[in-house]
């Protein structure tokens, strides 16, 4: 059996979701900038360098979430998707997307990023399985700004799929293809335990790390990561990219 795993940012999307979602509240005027965007530059930077911890970087993007009513945050969430998201799938991330599809018999999505982001772009991408951080929520269905269980980050990755399968009778050693899709020195826990680890657009610890080992290296997105003023392709931003039927669990 083949199992595939994308990681969402940087690798499927060019760019950072989270970093997106803090920039379109702050263009919205939701979020003050000033003091809240040099946070953001300090943690993005020492987590790019693997110096912020999990926790740290988790919980400034779930904070984001907390004070909002959850009608308010699924409005937003309809225009990030439209206006930020979309615009910045490259096709080659999705054409890539599209030949693994019918290769594999189990294929989902392992993202750092909360599921309240990460649920749409799954379901655009025709992804139905996704791990994901899980933010914490309120009985009325706002979220706390904290986290259920372990955020889905660097070796918890790891972690979260063992238990993933687990709960799915499976294991990772069932698979005898497993592959990942991966741009971040983070991800080499999860890198380094399938099979067949394929590294994008790395930065430079992973890719001087991949030329070692001999690893694929794909480059799909524009340089530096810049972002996409529209798609790169006319298509419909409220359709999903590709079609597929959802796979059974």
């Amino acid at each position: 059996m083949r199992l595939v795993i994308f990681d969402l940012d940087c690798t499927l999307l060019t760019g950072d979701s989270d970093e997106y979602w803090l920039r379109f509240l702050i263009d919205k005027g939701i979020v003050d900038h000033g003091e809240i965007e040099q946070r953001n530059a300090d943690i993005q930077s020492r987590y790019a360098k693997g110096e912020a911890t999990a926790e740290e970087f988790c919980f400034f993007y779930l904070s984001l979430l907390r004070g909002h009513s959850r009608a308010d945050l699924d409005r937003w969430h309809q225009e990030f998707m439209r206006t930020v998201i979309v615009p910045n799938l490259p096709l080659a991330s999705l054409d890539l997307l599209r030949s693994e599809r019918p290769r594999a018999d189990l294929l989902m999505m392992s993202t750092a990023t909360n599921r309240f982001l990460t649920i749409p772009i799954a379901k655009y991408l025709g992804i139905e399985h996704l791990i994901a951080t899980d933010p914490e929520e309120n009985p009325d269905g706002s979220f706390t700004g904290g986290c259920t269980g372990i955020p889905n980050m660097r070796a918890n990755k790891v972690t979260r799929l063992d238990a993933w399968l687990r709960a799915r009778g499976q294991q990772l050693d069932d698979f005898s293809e497993s592959w990942f899709y991966s741009d971040s020195r983070n991800d080499l826990p999860l890198l380094s335990r399938v099979t067949n680890p394929v590294v994008v657009d790395p930065d430079r610890e992973l890719e001087r790390h991949a030329q070692h080992h001999g690893w694929p290296i794909l480059h799909i997105h524009p340089p530096q990561h810049a972002p996409q003023e529209s798609p790169s392709r006319s298509r419909d931003p409220s359709a999903p990219g590709l079609t597929a039927a959802p796979q059974a669990d």
